[in-house]
């Protein structure tokens, strides 16, 4: 069952309070995983028990996804302020320096943790911020078709087109290369997540202008790619090599922009080969 923790986190006006909701399986090195904007942990939850047989893994609900609660106030949702409540939240949890893997938004988040030396490897899935103008436009374009239309439809006509193979791909198509894959009951959560993320908009906002530009030398890490993205084209991959040198990068052939659920053993394996 998830947890649901409260901690801490020092702001310029003084300590703020936020509530992260996560799932923990596993035993062993602690493993972190970050969903993408207007997700929720159950992304992963395709490659949680593989994951788990060699690793304790730990999702998270970014603050503002999910079940989690928004960020407090005072800390915006830029990468400065979520990594801010993440580095607060790994101090409490008792993980130091654990091995992080995120998908787009959680991507990022992965690398910019890595940047300041808080994870012991990164493997960052489509991450976010590898854009040219014209690419994050359509980007931003695609997800806010995505969060507009779980808005305006009434839940029971998401749990009705849930049920068909062909619903689940008007609803999910965007971001996986599989949709039918994706069971009733899954594509209906997170249907809801996007609708109810109160954190969508002003994510959105904080990436409108902000490109990812620092090498990360001094820890493994890992860039994969699915080729069937269709929120971020694949070639995003190459700039990312070219701006991180060192990094492995991987082509995840038949995946879209969440792979997990595209296929969980070639994903699992491409994380675990990553953080060894």
């Amino acid at each position: 069952m998830p947890a649901s923790l409260s901690f801490s986190v020092a702001t310029p006006g003084g300590p703020r309070t936020a509530r992260v909701v996560l799932e923990r399986r596993g035993a062993g090195r602690p493993l972190v995983l970050l969903h993408g904007i207007g997700h929720h942990w159950q992304a992963w939850e395709p490659v949680l028990d593989i994951l788990a047989v060699d690793r304790e893994v730990i999702a998270v609900d970014l603050p503002g996804f999910g079940a989690s609660d928004a960020l407090p106030d005072g800390i915006p949702y830029d990468l400065d302020g979520v990594i801010r409540v993440l580095g607060t939240l790994f101090e409490t949890l008792g993980v130091k320096r654990p091995d992080v893997a995120g998908n787009s938004l959680g991507g990022l988040f992965a690398l910019e943790l890595g940047r300041l030396g808080l994870v012991r490897s990164v493997t960052a899935l489509s991450p976010a911020q590898f854009w040219n103008e014209a690419e994050r436009r359509y980007a931003f374009g695609v997800l806010s078709v995505m969060r507009a239309g779980a808005r305006a439809l009434p839940p029971s006509l998401v749990a009705w087109l849930a049920r068909g193979a062909a619903g689940r791909a008007a609803l999910t198509g965007a971001i996986y290369a599989r949709p039918a894959r994706r069971s009733p009951a899954a594509v209906v959560a997170e249907t809801r997540a996007m609708r109810e993320a109160v954190g969508f908009d002003a994510t959105l906002a904080a990436g409108n202008s902000e490109l990812f530009t620092h090498d990360i030398p001094d820890i493994p890490v890992t860039i994969a790619w699915g080729s069937r993205d269709r929120v971020l084209p694949r070639r995003q991959g190459v700039r990312a090599k070219r701006v991180i040198p060192g990094a492995r990068l991987v082509r995840l052939p038949g995946c879209g922009h969440v792979p997990m659920n595209d296929d969980p053993a070639l994903v699992a394996r491409v994380i675990l080969d990553g953080s060894r």
